[in-house]
């Protein structure tokens, strides 16, 4: 496994990323690709320690342990470390379809937040082997070299499955079905395939080229997309079962759970769930680089987001983008500590202060983690055109014990796990924070944005004219 001194060798490095005050002013993802020789000195780091963790794929108190997929981790550190790079490939592959969309670079995720690195057994007293990085340069690298192409089965088994939602769970069992033999149809209600990985994910995170990739080798290897179509309303559900031998429900949870439906003046202008936000403004930028205006648009606004997890973050970095006067981030969660305590043990998943992409970037921006507890929330109230509320406590050392907010809120239930985010509008006097810097290359004005290349055999995007909503009023994120 890797060098057996790699560990007391070589220190923990990671690839570059654009400097975060740079990259707000666009929505294209932002990490470099690290040398060869670096990669392979990270790979020596795997030590040969009896009991790989990383790939175990456990829960400990509730909290993932290792790759839920079981990767085989140790085995493609080895190969990266002597060079064997297709051989690397041909051993990720052997238990992810889709590692382009797991591995990346440390703050963006692409989508996994490596409970793998977390397990490290060389993680007890050192920074672990840098797991997320050596897997993003290893399927990189087989695209470049041109060694993922697709592969359609050699036999056909006759049988006929239904996969309803082109989410990750949807394209992985179409992926695996078709492998089989079978032939596989996948149904989407939007006018994109891709699920999650489409709209529910930033492009600055997973840029939408690497979605629709993948979704042209599917479409090679066999598969048949539809989608503007949604079972059970445009494609009767009995016909589903009629027309197929086998039907799979692989539908996200886009219902929204509204945790405040209750609390006095939920219902003013002005506040909105988290997807909401965050599809609109994806949808907005394939279609037209934001000239639409199709999009809840935080531009010189101050934003609030309530609620943490990853689509928190996202409504943070969305948010900084569009170029938001101002904004902070509430989560119920105090700020965990610098290093584990006590009762989070290593293998656990480390419960530690991170900066992801997000909170890193209003640093950049203001000088301060946007972040800060916040356990209680009071009515919202209305002020003229915009939603209030008053904070019961200080949201930090700099701040009022008492600040009216002009709130935008927004709470989701993703497929894995329920996310509460707020985007929001509150007065400029409710915080000493310095306004965001005006500068001529100000994200405000991104640069135009080039969607993928449409999948003709796929019908991918849009097929035939699609229906879009109304442009949002100018206050509809109560400011």
């Amino acid at each position: 496994m890797g060098k057996p001194t790699g560990f007391m060798d070589y220190k923990r490095e990671l690839p570059l990323a654009e400097a975060p005050a740079e990259r707000v002013r666009h929505w294209r993802e932002f990490h470099a690709h690290a040398a060869e020789p670096m990669l392979q000195n990270q790979g020596a780091r795997c030590m040969d320690c009896g009991i790989p963790f990383c790939h175990t794929g456990a829960l400990l108190e509730g909290m993932a342990s290792g790759c839920p997929i079981h990767n085989l981790i140790p085995e493609w550190n080895d190969l990266v470390y002597k060079g064997l790079w297709r051989e690397a490939l041909d051993r990720l592959h052997k238990t992810n379809n889709f590692p382009e969309f797991t591995g990346r670079p440390e703050f963006t995720g692409r989508v996994c937040p490596a409970p793998c690195e977390g397990s490290c057994v060389l993680g007890i007293n050192e920074p672990p082997v840098t797991i997320k990085s050596i897997e993003c340069a290893i399927i990189d690298k087989g695209f470049e070299q041109g060694w993922i192409v697709p592969e359609p089965p050699s036999h056909r088994t006759g049988k006929r499955v239904a996969v309803v939602g082109s989410g990750p769970a949807g394209l992985a069992a179409a992926a695996q079905l078709n492998r089989a033999g079978h032939w596989v149809t996948v149904f989407e209600r939007a006018d994109r395939i891709g699920g999650l990985l489409m709209y529910g994910i930033p492009n600055m995170k997973l840029d939408k080229h690497t979605v629709q990739r993948r979704i042209d080798i599917l479409a090679a290897e066999g598969v048949i997309f539809h989608p503007n179509t949604e079972v059970g309303k445009n494609y009767p559900a009995d016909k589903l079962r009629q027309d197929f031998d086998a039907v799979i429900l692989c539908g996200g949870a886009t219902k929204p759970n509204d945790f405040f439906t209750k609390t006095e003046g939920r219902n003013l202008q002005g506040i909105h769930f988290a997807m909401e936000f965050l599809h609109a403004n994806t949808k907005s930028l394939l279609d037209s680089s934001h000239q639409d205006g199709r999009f809840i648009s935080a531009k010189d606004k101050d934003v609030i987001v309530i609620g943490g997890g990853d689509t928190g973050t996202d409504c943070v970095g969305t948010a900084l983008r569009h170029g938001c006067k101002s904004l902070v981030q509430l989560e119920i969660v105090p700020i965990p500590p610098l290093e584990r305590a006590a009762d989070n043990p290593w293998p656990q998943w480390p419960k530690v202060y991170r900066l992801d992409y997000g909170q890193e970037e209003g640093k950049a921006l203001w000088g301060e983690d946007p972040r800060a507890g916040c356990k209680r929330f009071t009515p919202f109230r209305s002020n003229g055109s915009r939603a209030t509320a008053e904070l019961p406590r200080a949201i930090s050392p700099a701040r009022k014990k008492s600040c009216p907010l002009s709130l935008s809120y927004s709470r989701s239930v993703s497929p894995a796990r329920k996310i509460n985010s707020l985007t929001s509008s509150a007065s400029t006097k409710t915080r000493a924070r310095t306004p965001r810097p005006s500068t001529a290359s100000s994200p405000r004005a991104s640069p135009a944005y080039s969607p993928p290349a449409t999948c003709a055999a796929a019908k991918a995007w849009s097929s035939g004219p699609s229906t879009k909503a109304a442009a949002p009023p100018a206050n509809a994120i109560g400011f």
